[in-house]
């Protein structure tokens, strides 16, 4: 096979008369977050419903329902993420909860 400029290779065929391919690299997709809050004894359950409302879009139902999944099982997933979003919602949430003198947890785990 002739090597050709700009990764592309010629296939040999009859004389000169050869098909000319182009190869593409496989882009490999980022990998995924889970971001996940844990349960305490202290930090109110309206609060918690409030996090997940304002830093991750959910409806009241929504919240509640996780909410109660945080409260009953001691943690859930709240979303999953690229690396920097799911760092930057880690982030937000501590901030507002020390903020707010609650001891809540986020953390986040690669999927």
């Amino acid at each position: 096979m002739t090597r050709l400029p700009d990764q592309m290779t010629k296939t040999p065929g009859e004389g000169d008369a050869g098909v000319v391919t182009e190869t593409r690299a496989k882009t490999k997709r980022p990998p995924l977050y889970k971001v996940m809050l844990l349960n305490d004894d202290f930090t109110p359950m309206e609060f918690v419903v409030l996090v997940l409302e304002r830093f991750f879009g959910m409806n009241h139902a929504q919240a509640f329902e996780l909410m109660l999944t945080v409260h009953k099982k001691g943690v859930a997933v709240v979303g999953v993420f690229s690396f920097e979003i799911a760092e930057t919602k880690v982030g937000q949430v501590m901030d507002f909860a020390r903020r707010h003198q609650h001891p809540l947890q986020c953390t986040m785990e690669k999927e």
